[in-house]
């Protein structure tokens, strides 16, 4: 007599989907995403070449010592970058600092600050997404 590998509840589980549970990063994405949709029905997605534009692209409208994300983050997005004071700022790729986007208050603080100082005005839904996005893939 053969013994079943399994029982009819673990065989009925195992046959469930998983659910994964989103990250705070994808559902700040989601926010994102549906706030530009709401601005732009064309909105067709968010791009990482268009966040890595976003990162490396001067700005005359902000603060003149900082007219571009590198001018703080550096132009590594693995590597630490320094403040205009000197004070060390943690790499913004999240291969580099894991937990760096799991808070959306804190991610919603510095676009508010950084856009203001870089920009000049508050970045759009779709440029954090683009950045994120960009980010993610770092």
């Amino acid at each position: 007599m053969t013994k079943p590998l399994a029982t009819p509840l673990l065989a009925a589980l195992l046959l469930l989907p998983l659910a994964v549970a989103a990250s705070p990063l994808d559902d700040q994405l989601a926010r994102y995403a549906a706030a530009a949709k709401a601005g732009d029905p064309g909105f067709a997605g968010f791009s990482a070449a268009r966040g890595k534009t976003l990162h490396t692209q001067a700005f005359a409208l902000g603060k003149p010592d900082t007219p571009a994300c590198t001018s703080c983050h550096g132009p590594d997005t693995r590597g630490a970058g320094k403040t205009p004071a000197g004070k060390t700022i943690e790499p913004v790729a999240l291969s580099a600092t894991p937990g760096r986007y799991a808070d959306p208050a804190k991610v919603e603080k510095w676009f508010k600050r950084n856009c203001n100082e870089v920009l000049g005005r508050e970045c759009t839904p779709r440029e954090k997404g683009d950045w994120l996005t960009f980010m993610a893939g770092q």
